[in-house]
């Protein structure tokens, strides 16, 4: 029975890793997704009103154009 076992050992340590590196993977393709779509909308925004950026206002209190 042990034999067995360790035959199945790497097999599963494998998926697991392939798990992982999925979950992980997919997480981030989210994340990015979500920054993508949200400076999409900025651009389309600033199209729409003519602006040429868009200012966010820093710790100090200075305007500046908001970079990606």
């Amino acid at each position: 029975m042990i034999p067995v076992m360790v035959d199945v050992m790497p097999q599963l340590f494998f998926f697991g890793l392939l798990g992982a590196a999925a979950y992980l993977g997919f997480s981030k393709l989210k994340e990015e997704a979500v920054r993508v779509s949200e400076r999409n909308r900025r651009s389309a925004e600033e199209v729409k009103t003519g602006a040429h950026g868009t200012l966010v206002r820093g710790a100090d209190g200075v305007y500046r154009v908001q970079r990606d």
